[in-house]
């Protein structure tokens, strides 16, 4: 995976962006040997420049931002590898200009133990590249009854726990969940989804689910759980997060459980907050994602609860299927879609509108995920070690040829504005864009 080797760069006339820092500004950068040692105005000398060891990229017109961080992505090892691997999702994921990602449990078998957390962590580190970083699951097979040994997964690198793509539905198993949490200070990521209310649910409840004569997905059932866990983390004062928020409603009660200091964070995804449930005409498969894509009303709330910071962080959902699992009848086809390569280019449109500050992009991608699940966030600092982006926000990006092993995705054919040339991460150059 990596392109190491690389021992001078330079970045000159570059608008750098780290709000974590309260930077926005043009500057030249130097990366000697994976730290980051001069950033600043007129940062390059001439003896650097001279250097024959130097590799120079001009930064007018460009965006260097601290690389990103994903919460939310599957790369199906162990036992769906033809979908997913973990060399594959990291390269994926080095392509998208994130430096580190946390892998959902939901693999054959499920991440429920130790030996499978430290078997993920001893592939992603063989593979090296971007930081893997496992959620383990909340129940044994995520099953949504026996809990796993929280303890084991944290100690053999889990940075939070999740049974995503099923919902904890017993309130008294997710009360206790949230107290184990609160003794190791690791989130609680849930699924919201009130499998009663969606049992036979193709697509969201609407206007598009009635004419296509699908089964409708209510938007209620995101919120009940929603509503329930809020309690429940309030009482049991333990930090909970909740997935791939989807509707209006949640993102009411989230905003008011912030407001009484509740430990709540939320992610969205970048099909969430561009797509709505008009997507799926035709049938799409493509568009067949859970939660399911919703209303204009819904989308609107999204981007302004983005904007505004009670969403915390924008999170992929990485979900890669194989054409079989995709190219079938809407009622057989797997939900999700893959997005790790592309979704800095469709979240910048967001910016090129006017709907969400430069500043708040960056932030949701790299600082706000970084502290979610407790790890350095990247930060663009003199004596950091590089973990770092520069990206074209001028450069057409053609969705296609993508080097994840699957395709499922509706944006593949579209051309996008704005595109990652260089990822740095572990202070080693994981891409380049030729």
């Amino acid at each position: 995976m990596s392109t190491a080797g690389l021992d001078l760069l330079l970045i000159t006339g570059v608008r750098a962006v780290d709000p974590a820092r309260n930077l926005d500004g043009n500057v030249d950068c130097v990366v000697e040997r994976g730290v980051i040692t001069r950033l600043g105005k007129d940062a390059i000398s001439a003896e650097l420049r001279a250097s024959e060891r130097a590799v120079h990229f001009d930064g007018r017109g460009k965006l260097l931002l601290p690389a990103f961080v994903d919460l939310h992505a599957h790369v199906r090892e162990p036992g769906e590898e033809y979908k997913e691997d973990i060399r594959s999702g990291l390269r994926a994921a080095a392509h998208g200009g994130f430096a580190h990602i946390c892998a959902m449990p939901n693999t054959k078998p499920v991440n429920d133990k130790r030996s499978i957390t430290e078997a993920i962590v001893a592939r992603a580190r063989e593979v090296g590249g971007p930081t893997l970083h496992p959620i383990g699951a909340i129940t044994v097979g995520q099953l949504g009854k026996e809990l796993t040994e929280v303890a084991d997964l944290r100690d053999a690198g889990a940075v939070g726990i999740s049974d995503d793509g099923r919902c904890v539905m017993n309130a008294a198993v997710m009360r206790r969940a949230l107290q184990y949490a609160e003794t190791f200070d690791i989130p609680v990521i849930q699924h919201c989804e009130d499998h009663d209310l969606t049992e036979g649910a193709e697509m969201h409840e609407g206007r598009v689910s009635t004419e296509l004569g699908l089964r409708g997905w209510p938007a209620v059932a995101e919120d009940i759980i929603v509503a329930r866990d809020v309690l429940l983390a309030e009482s049991t004062r333990a930090k909970y997060h909740v997935a791939h928020v989807s509707t209006r409603g949640a993102v009411r009660i989230i905003r008011e459980a912030k407001a009484r200091g509740i430990r709540v964070t939320a992610e969205v995804t970048p099909h969430h907050l561009l797509l709505t449930h008009d997507a799926v005409v035709g049938y799409r498969t493509a568009c067949k994602v859970n939660p399911p894509l919703r209303e204009e009303a819904d989308v609107l709330a999204l981007q302004a609860a983005l904007a505004d910071g009670t969403i915390d962080a924008i999170a992929t959902d990485h979900a890669p299927h194989s054409v079989l699992e995709k190219d079938c009848e809407f009622a057989e086809a797997r939900p999700g879609m893959v997005g790790l390569e592309f979704a800095i280019s469709l979240m910048f449109q967001l910016v090129s509108q006017g709907k969400l500050p430069l500043a708040r992009l960056v932030d949701a991608l790299s600082t706000s995920p970084s502290k979610i699940i407790a790890i350095e966030p990247p930060t663009l600092k003199e004596g950091k070690v590089a973990e770092l982006v520069l990206f074209d926000p001028a450069r057409p990006y053609l969705v296609g040829n993508l080097v994840s092993k699957s395709e499922n995705t509706p944006f593949l054919g579209q051309t996008l504005q704005g595109r990652v040339l260089l990822t740095l991460a572990r202070g080693e150059l994981v891409h380049r864009l030729d």
